[in-house]
């Protein structure tokens, strides 16, 4: 009898396997689309951080001049390959989507507070490269060179108008989806350039709902869709938060994805939804991985058509283009 069980077990086993060996569905036939998180900008050690780690006092000795979620890195990002860039939006007290990053000021300006506390005249008078430094407070190599800086989102839109960006909602309030869905309004211009919006499942859902078209994605969501795949996926259900979204895997969890990489990626496909690969995921790591360097380019299937994540568009965008 035991004999039975396990022979029948390694069948089941096995059929399980073939339904979803990757070379069951055809082999992708695209060309990754990159987005730039945050622009071209410096880069930080992400040993032990956290929710509250002042990351511009972590950087790596300067490469460039550039700071995250400014026009000019955006451009640069641009420049160098990007598809998307994402971009973090906070409401000022003025009506205004002020872009940066942080909730407080604290970190990378001479201000202080939380910025949604301000209005965008305010902001406008901060320095955003006062607070980096390389070296522990030695040196500040980045001060004097941003100040006013900080855009409003509708000064990106306008200033790049044919490229597309990725909203980042730093907040869970849902009224920051409608500031978004009434900017687009009184900006049909700009629409085309509004790709998509992710962060805080309220606001995020809320800009889903009234801006038709508008690419959505919240970590709860991506939380659903990848434990449910792995849970069940197996059988080629694919699980109602992997329909009809953007699917985010890290690059280090997607060999353990049913069918990867192809059948994966051809059930996605069918389900009305596209992937984005992360860097690696650490257990601990608030912050987004990216593919950050060649070695990691290398592991992206070949053929594969969705979006890579970076943090390093200007040196994975030109290595790219010669893969």
């Amino acid at each position: 009898m035991l004999k039975k069980l396990s022979v029948g077990l390694a069948l089941v086993v096995a059929a399980v396997w073939l339904w979803n060996a990757s070379w069951l569905a055809p082999a992708p036939a695209g060309t990754p689309r990159l987005i730039a998180h945050r622009g071209v900008h410096q880069t930080f050690s992400r040993e032990r951080l956290d929710n509250e780690t002042c990351t511009a006092t972590r950087i790596g000795p300067p490469r460039h001049d550039f700071i995250e979620n400014t026009i000019p890195s955006m451009q640069a990002a641009f420049a160098a390959g990007a598809d998307i860039v994402e971009l973090d939006v906070h409401p000022t007290t003025d009506g205004r989507f002020a872009v940066i990053h942080d909730w407080t000021l604290d970190c990378r300006t001479e201000g202080r507070g939380e910025v949604r506390s301000h209005d965008m005249a305010y902001l406008k008078t901060l320095d955003l490269g006062y607070g980096y430094t390389a070296d522990g407070g030695e040196t500040f190599p980045l001060r004097g060179k941003g100040v006013g800086m900080m855009p409003e989102l509708t000064e990106v839109l306008a200033a790049m108008p044919d490229r597309r960006f990725l909203v980042n909602f730093k907040s869970n309030e849902a009224r920051e989806g409608d500031m978004l869905a009434a900017l687009a309004v009184a900006g049909p211009q700009w629409r085309d350039a509004i790709w998509g919006a992710y962060g805080g499942e309220l606001p995020t859902l809320r800009a889903g709902k009234a801006m038709p078209g508008l690419k959505v994605f919240t970590p709860r969501g991506l939380k659903r869709c990848l434990l449910g795949y792995i849970g069940y996926g197996w059988s080629g259900i694919v699980p109602p938060a992997c329909r009809g979204t953007e699917v985010m895997v890290p690059i280090n969890i997607a060999p353990w994805l049913w069918g990867w990489p192809n059948r994966f990626l051809d059930r996605m496909a069918k389900a009305g939804s596209e992937v984005i690969l992360l860097g690696p995921y650490s257990v601990g790591d608030p912050g987004t991985a990216g593919i950050d360097d060649v070695a990691l380019l290398a592991r992206i299937p070949p053929g594969f058509g969705g979006y890579v994540w970076t943090n390093r568009i200007e040196l994975v965008g030109p290595a790219l283009k010669k893969r």
